[in-house]
């Protein structure tokens, strides 16, 4: 694509007091005619009309009347078909709309842009991808601002409303909204219509009109909402950000979220926020995601103790259309650092984040090299994965940036992994000995070449010497924003220094125990092994994490299970007493699973049910029991993957593994 200037000669434009109206339904243009020649509203990103870049009116799809423009690529950049449609003038203020009619052809996916100014390929306004009946909409620096569905081979309406002046923007698809957000960038010039690789789609009914905005008195407006995350199964904190809109300072307003059936309200007070103030609130109570796509709102009422003077504003939405993780799968992000290492305060943050982001599908290891911190077997080990520091590999496999491990955690979330991983931690504080059994549960069949391994990890790792100062490329700011190093000095003196998820042990080796199954190993089979560790007296094994690897015969980590020291997961531990234990049918379970109580005698019992984080679900105390009885566990409600149900007979726990399926 060239930068050139358009020169509009002449627009076909419905003049009025306050808007400039363009619509193009392609019915005055013959089939086969090239459009660029014949109108003086569209163009090509060269200028150069009537050849391989311009678009021929067809007839072969319409969304009303005979004709449309088809756009299609096979090229690997995209291309050559890359049309313009100037919008007149460069808008900054005010409320600009787009609205038109795609059709996107089956397997095939869509694409088109607007531009900044008039001078095209100086700056991306709004980028908007279609494929596989996903719409994105991305600002060039925000992804996902906006997400919506569409069918493939069926027509639908996109529309897209920009409020310049108070950069709130809308898309709707069909009518319904499909995101609210703040974008980056509120000047539009132009629409290019330009086909990526696999592109196939029809365009139909194209139409953008401005008004003029004159702000209300009184007006808080939603000008973005997310709702926290996008993994099946996480409890997510939704956000969303009012702006003064008008001229009357706001001091109060409610948020009502409403999301899955459930509604979710927040109530602000205490504020000042004059014209042009933003306040972005965060819901106290959490959100869990679930599969599906799944529309989310969230309404703004009550402002300064009633109604405001612009309703129209007023909404936030989203479609939530979270990732499904594979059922029991976990994936493991190592990173190589360094406190000698200049840039690796990037990986510490990044690190952070995809703890945050990812919760119980995570488990990141900080492997630490030359420095207070490294485990020389860990060391070695991974060492020949990387070209330098810092770096990362997700479930060890290629090497990436620390900042860009989240498109592979995306694929390997997804992949259903061979075997479940679990643990079983016993600590004994007198000897400081951890014994941990690490358990696998075969969903596919597998061989001797797979092998178990078993790491430890530790939070809230400080020291005194020099050796624990970090070295920071991004002290003084000039390097950018990085979690707050850029306001830190170089290097970071020890004693302002933490260090989270440090890799300090890993057993029997890096590569993995390869004793750890037999020869054939067939779906339903479950095998475990024991690794000991013995920790320092400078370790806190309040802040460990142990995580359990399953290692494919490449060498790359299949699964892994991560629990603490004190909240395990995956125990199989039972009474010695065979006259007080408990049985759990059907297992796995899909609606409910009966848990069958067997006593012989009056005893107290208690029951309760944690996901593979040590999060507690559900618990119960039944009082009294005089004979063996059965016990119904609902898990209709519970999301796909493995559970623990901890039964307690007069103070004797006991716990068995529970799959949802």
């Amino acid at each position: 694509m060239k930068q050139i200037i358009f020169l509009l000669s002449s627009v076909l434009f419905t003049a009025g007091a306050n808007a400039q109206l363009f619509t193009d339904d392609f019915e005055s243009y013959a089939n086969g005619q090239y459009i660029g020649p014949a109108s003086p509203d569209w163009t090509t990103w060269s200028g150069t009309e009537g050849g391989a870049e311009d678009v021929q009116a067809t007839n072969a799809q319409a969304s009303s009347g005979s004709n449309s423009i088809y756009l299609s690529s096979s090229a690997q950049a995209g291309g050559p078909q890359d049309i313009v449609l100037e919008f007149g003038q460069q808008y900054t203020d005010g409320i600009f709309t787009y609205e038109s009619d795609f059709y996107i052809n089956p397997n095939k996916n869509a694409y088109f842009n607007f531009q900044a100014t008039q001078t095209v390929g100086t700056t991306w306004a709004m980028n908007c991808n279609m494929d596989n009946g996903i719409i994105t909409i991305d600002d060039g620096v925000t992804t996902n601002l906006a997400s919506g569905t569409y069918t493939d081979a069926t027509w639908f309406t996109l529309k897209i409303v920009a409020n310049l002046t108070t950069g709130r923007w809308q898309a709707f698809v069909n009518g319904d909204c499909i995101g609210v957000w703040a974008n980056s960038v509120n000047e539009v010039a132009s629409l290019n219509l330009y086909p990526i690789l696999n592109s196939g789609y029809y365009v139909d009914d194209v139409m953008f009109d401005h008004d003029t905005y004159a702000a209300s008195t009184l007006n808080a407006s939603v000008t973005s909402f997310n709702i926290g995350g996008n993994i099946a199964g996480l409890n997510v904190t939704p956000t969303a950000t009012v702006v003064n809109a008008g001229t009357t300072a706001i001091t109060s307003f409610d948020l009502t979220l409403n999301y899955n059936g459930s509604q979710y309200v927040e109530n602000i007070t205490g504020q000042n926020l004059t014209a042009g103030q933003s306040y972005e609130a965060s819901f106290a109570s959490q959100v869990t995601l679930v599969g599906g796509a799944n529309p989310a709102t969230v309404t703004l009422s009550n402002v300064n103790g009633g109604a405001d003077d612009d309703v129209s504003d007023d909404e936030g939405c989203t479609l939530v259309n979270p990732i499904v993780p594979a059922p029991g799968k976990v994936v493991v992000g190592e990173e190589g650092t360094g406190t000698w290492c200049q840039w690796c305060p990037r990986g510490a943050v990044f690190m952070d984040q995809y703890e945050e982001d990812y919760g119980k599908y995570w488990a990141g290891i900080a492997v630490h090299n030359n420095d207070p911190m490294a485990n020389s077997v860990y060391d070695s080990g991974i060492a020949s994965y990387f070209g330098g520091y810092p770096s990362a590999i997700v479930d060890r496999g290629s090497e990436v940036d620390p900042s860009a491990m989240s498109a592979d955690f995306i694929t390997r979330i997804q992949t259903a992994p061979t075997a479940i991983i679990t643990n079983t931690p016993n600590w004994n504080a007198g000897t400081r000995e951890l014994e941990v059994t690490v358990t696998a549960d075969f969903q596919a069949s597998a061989n001797s070449n797979y092998k178990l391994a078993c790491v430890l990890t530790e939070d809230g790792v400080t020291g005194t010497s020099g050796g624990y100062a970090q070295s920071n490329a991004y002290a003084g700011g000039g390097e950018g924003v990085m979690g707050g190093y850029e306001v830190l000095p170089n290097p970071v003196p020890a004693s302002q220094m933490v260090y989270d998820h440090v890799a300090r042990e890993i057993l029997p080796s890096f590569g993995g125990d390869p004793a750890s199954f037999p020869a054939t190993v067939n779906a339903g089979d479950q095998y475990s092994r024991t690794y000991t560790f013995t920790l320092p007296a400078s370790w806190n094994e309040n802040n460990i994490h142990v995580i359990g690897l399953l290692i494919d015969p490449s060498g790359r980590i299949d699964n892994a299970g991560k629990s603490s020291v004190f909240s395990g997961t995956g125990l199989d531990e039972m009474s010695s007493n065979p006259t007080q234990t408990f049985n759990m049918y059907p297992n796995p379970a899909t609606s409910s699973t009966t848990v069958e109580v067997v006593i012989d005698k009056v005893s107290e019992v208690k029951l309760s049910v944690v996901d593979m984080s040590g999060k507690e679900i559900e618990s119960r105390d039944y009082g009294s029991m005089t004979t063996t009885s059965n016990i119904q566990l609902n898990t209709s409600k519970l999301d796909t993957g493995v559970y623990f149900v901890h039964l307690t007979i007069d103070n004797v726990q006991m716990t068995k593994r529970l799959i949802v399926q």
